[in-house]
């Protein structure tokens, strides 16, 4: 705090002078951390930092188009701007869709509210084509049901015009039957076909069986994350970053129990109730509190955390589409408060997001990071200043000495230190000496420079009393660093000037500076 020293006109005792011996310590100010850009790009790039080529079916729960006015419905194939996705050999190119219960089979969908009969009005092979990169690795998976018996149907993969059978399945009409695989794309083969292919139906009608619902043939789920830091810096203690992060599933297949967490980077604090879901499922702010909401902070771990998809809840991760269907993904942020120790170094950070891939037989756990988000701290001192006297009292004629101490207690190394000193009216200067740098009685001012870290440096002003009266002296410290501590920065001394006295009898030994009366 500002320390003010106040001297009355009437005697008191003389200030001490300054015993502790004094020392400059002149390192030079270090150059803040400095990142080469080639690897602040590197640090930059998150893992994975692009996904292989997506390969999704569109619509394989056949819910478009709703089926209205009844329990099944015919509609044409997507050529004829009909069922999205799905194309049909049939010569009338109609589609069969199904709404669950009550229709004339009570059949239940697999998954949604709709599925889809393969024998439409005639046995037929009902297909997608999809762009696809050789040597990749793709999934299937298909629910498949009987309608009025055992019906039989072939799963067909290949290139378009020859594609081959990989699963020939037969099922009655009492429950779906689930099945999955993998399959890899052939050296050459740009374009891939999945299809469905009638083989046999109970009854033997052309136009009834084979149920299909709950189809996927794609890429596994691939969950991009990036971050940023904002403000990008750089910046002082005790500003406030605001760590934003989005994750985006750029694979095919959904990612499921998606979890983001990010550590409190070092030299920081976490902002209590800054996390917010910006957009994506659930939006909104949520509490630190584990369980209530899909957001937590952990403060022993000193971890931020959040839950992510459709369906998340503070006890259960979510589930996060691909970006067919949520193109933005699912952005969250929270803030941190810049602390002390990360004056003049650089704030690092990362958040890394677990998923699984659920379309194998047992689920595989993944793990995607954000880049290093890279926020330079502008370097930060702590100078203080103390200013004394010899003498709390004088006469005029006397020479008051005044002395200055500057101490820099970091945690960086100042540069451009300066001291303004200027003296009241009726103290004359005298002379100046400085333990570093230099001191202009013209502008009051003290030129110090660079004040390395736990080093300390001295200014002893001599002035001469030339007039009477209260004299306050006020001295300042700047520098061209953030003071993390602006009160002790300025202190001020005050001395009473008294007239020279007048002595009866002017006896030099007894009253030296005495002004002799007229005895007559």
């Amino acid at each position: 705090m500002m320390r003010h020293i106040r001297r009355m006109c009437y005697p008191v005792a003389a200030l001490a002078m300054l015993t502790a011996p004094l020392t400059l310590l002149s390192v030079p100010q270090a150059d803040a951390a400095r990142i080469d850009p080639a690897q602040a790009a590197l640090r930059a790039t998150p893992d994975p930092a692009s996904c292989p080529g997506r390969v999704a079916l569109v619509n394989g729960g056949f819910e478009r188009p709703v089926v209205t006015g009844g329990a099944v419905g015919f509609f044409p194939d997507a050529s004829q701007n009909g069922v999205p996705g799905w194309l049909t050999t049939a010569t009338d190119r109609q589609i069969e869709l199904w709404t669950g219960p009550p229709n004339p089979t009570n059949a239940a969908p697999a998954e949604g509210r709709q599925f889809a009969e393969l024998n439409a009005n005639q046995v037929s092979t009902l297909y997608q084509d999809h762009p696809t990169t050789p040597g990749a690795k793709l999934y299937w998976r298909l629910s498949h049901r009987g309608r009025l018996g055992v019906d039989t149907m072939s799963l067909d993969i290949g290139a378009p015009g020859s594609p081959a059978p990989q699963k020939v399945v037969s099922d009655g009409a009492t429950g779906w039957g689930a099945y999955a695989g993998t399959y890899t794309v052939p050296a050459g083969q740009t374009t891939t076909r999945f299809a469905f292919r009638s083989i046999s139906s109970a009854g033997g009608n052309q136009g009834i069986g084979n149920f299909l619902d709950d189809v996927f043939f794609g890429t596994a789920p691939c969950v991009v994350v990036t971050k940023a830091a904002i403000p990008v810096g750089p910046v002082d203690v005790g500003d406030v970053i605001t760590y934003r992060l989005t994750a985006r599933n750029e694979g095919g297949a959904a990612a499921e129990k998606v979890r983001l967490t990010d550590a409190v980077p070092a030299g920081t604090s976490y902002v209590p109730g800054s996390l917010r879901v910006v957009d994506g499922p659930d939006a909104g702010a949520k509490t630190d509190q584990p369980g209530d909401d899909q957001g937590d902070f952990d403060p022993v771990a000193g971890k931020v955390s959040f839950s992510l998809g459709d369906g998340a809840t503070g006890s259960a991760p979510g589930r996060l589409p691909n970006t067919a269907d949520l193109p933005g993904g699912t952005t969250v942020e929270f803030q941190v408060k810049v602390d002390r120790a990360a004056a003049g170094k650089q704030i690092t950070n990362q958040g890394t997001v677990g998923y699984e891939n659920q379309l194998g037989s047992t689920p595989e756990p993944l793990t995607s990071t954000s880049g290093e988000t890279l926020t330079k701290v502008n370097p930060a001192v702590d100078l203080s200043l103390v200013k004394s006297a010899d003498l709390t009292r004088a006469t005029v004629g006397q020479t008051v000495t005044y002395r200055l101490a500057v101490r820099n207690a970091g945690p960086n190394d100042a540069t451009g230190v300066t001291v303004k000193d200027v003296l009241p009216p009726g103290l004359a200067f005298v002379s100046a000496t400085p333990s570093a740098g230099a001191y202009d009685p013209g502008t009051g001012t003290w030129t110090v420079g660079a004040l390395a870290k736990g080093g300390t440096v001295t200014l002893t002003i001599h002035a001469k009393a030339v007039s009477v009266g209260t004299k306050t002296n006020t001295a300042t410290v700047g520098g061209d660093q953030k003071d993390l501590d602006p009160a002790n920065d300025t202190d001020t001394v005050k001395i009473c000037v008294d007239p020279v006295p007048a002595c009866a009898d002017c006896d030099s030994t007894r009253c030296p500076s005495c002004t002799p009366r007229n005895k007559g």
